[in-house]
């Protein structure tokens, strides 16, 4: 008798344990499409952030194509200036 009065006091504890990772398991199984849905959605649309970054990255490459124009032209004038004299 003395040896099942703990076990029988422990019973209520261990059965919350048991509903706990149930509920827990539930929870998650649950949650899964919303999570699987959400990540869909964040790989196909742009935040602000990456659009500000993608606008940043192409105004550079731009500035950078105008300013070597802008030296490929300057060298042509001066060649075009010595080949005058």
């Amino acid at each position: 008798m003395i040896r099942i009065l703990p076990l029988v006091l422990l019973c209520p504890l261990l059965a919350a344990c048991v509903a706990t990772t149930v509920v827990g398991a539930a929870v998650t199984v649950a949650k899964a499409p919303f999570q699987i849905g959400g990540a869909v959605i964040d790989a196909a649309t742009t935040s602000q952030e990456e659009a500000d970054r993608n606008r940043g990255r192409a105004m550079r490459k731009q500035d950078e194509a105008d300013a070597k124009a802008a030296k490929k032209a300057e060298k042509a004038r001066r060649k075009a200036e010595r080949d005058d004299d």
